[in-house]
């Protein structure tokens, strides 16, 4: 008699053979783990079919936008090729039924007296001044002086910070690399400051974690996205992306936007400054970089005053 697998064995398989090869797949797995057994739950047995599929895809979030949808889908859509080769009736949708799963959203670009007041509001939280109000300060202000994404300033250990060259060494990244971020002299500062609070709170070694929680432990990321949220809400930020509200993570994409408005104010060679800015954010290529400045309405103003200026030069040179 052949053996009935769950849905859920089979996930495990295809996590433990994916994983062996190298691929990372914590969010992904645990999007498709939910679906195994959402799949297991709801009894179904049998190849798997396009209907319970889109009952999943669309079922856990009704009332996301159909590029939600999408997304949910194309977690999928390597599973359901593993499942294939097992049994060739698997049925999955082929085509890109609701749309196409990556779009760009426009981020929220903080102005300077909003990134002024975010961490003014983070000085001032309690235990007035304690171990808190310099971690989330310095963390909040570090990201916006260096674009760094959160999670690599989380991971920062003190041995990873060289105050007297003013430099961050970033190991292990999003891409499996490490980089040096030369940071600004105002950062350098701020740093020295959070390390003289951080030093009266735990020990400095090497690899002791830069930032630390009340507890003394590493500082956890949903508790850093709720303490933000509590000092937007407090600000009273009025979101001017695509998103509802405004994010940590729109600080790096304020770095880069400036950074590049600066840049072409100066009239700087952009390609090449590209390149420089993509490797200081540790992007795995320059598109990617680019990818951050679409539709931000101050740097496509100064990118289209500087194609008049280049369109009438030419046109000078045409009637000349």
């Amino acid at each position: 008699m052949t053996e009935v697998r769950t849905m859920l064995s089979l996930a495990e398989d295809y996590l433990t053979e994916r994983r062996a090869l190298g691929f990372d797949l914590r969010i992904p797995g645990d999007q498709i783990t939910a679906f195994a057994r959402f799949v297991d739950e709801a009894a179904h047995t049998g190849p798997l079919t396009t209907r319970i599929t889109l009952d999943w895809v669309q079922g856990q979030a009704k009332h996301a936008a159909p590029f939600s949808w999408a997304r949910r889908l194309d977690v999928l859509r390597p599973f359901a090729r593993y499942l294939t080769r097992l049994d060739p009736a698997t049925e999955f949708p082929q085509t890109a039924i609701f749309g196409r799963s990556h779009r760009r959203l426009a981020p929220h670009i903080y102005s300077e007296q909003e990134i002024c007041d975010l961490l003014a509001a983070a000085r001032r939280l309690a235990p007035y001044g304690g171990l808190r109000p310099a971690t989330y300060e310095t963390i909040f202000g570090l990201i916006a002086a260096t674009g760094l994404r959160l999670s690599e300033a989380l991971h920062l250990q003190c041995g990873n910070v060289d105050l007297g060259q003013g430099v961050l060494t970033v190991r292990n990244t999003k891409f499996r690399k490490s980089r040096h971020v030369p940071m600004h002299a105002t950062a350098v500062a701020a740093l020295d400051r959070y390390m003289a609070v951080r030093a009266r709170h735990g020990a400095t070694n090497q690899d002791s974690f830069l930032f630390l929680s009340s507890s003394g432990g590493p500082l956890p990321t949903r508790t850093i996205h709720w303490v933000f949220q509590k000092l937007r809400a407090e600000l009273a930020w009025t979101a001017r992306g695509a998103y509802a509200q405004a994010r940590i993570h729109d600080l790096r994409h304020t770095f880069i936007c400036r950074r590049v408005q600066l840049w072409h104010e100066h009239g700087a060679d952009i390609d090449n400054a590209m390149a420089a800015l993509s490797t200081y954010v540790g992007d795995a290529k320059v598109s990617d970089t680019y990818w951050y400045q679409t539709g931000i309405p101050d740097l496509m103003a100064v990118t289209g005053k500087r194609f008049e200026l280049f369109a009438a030069a030419v046109g000078g040179d045409h009637h000349a």
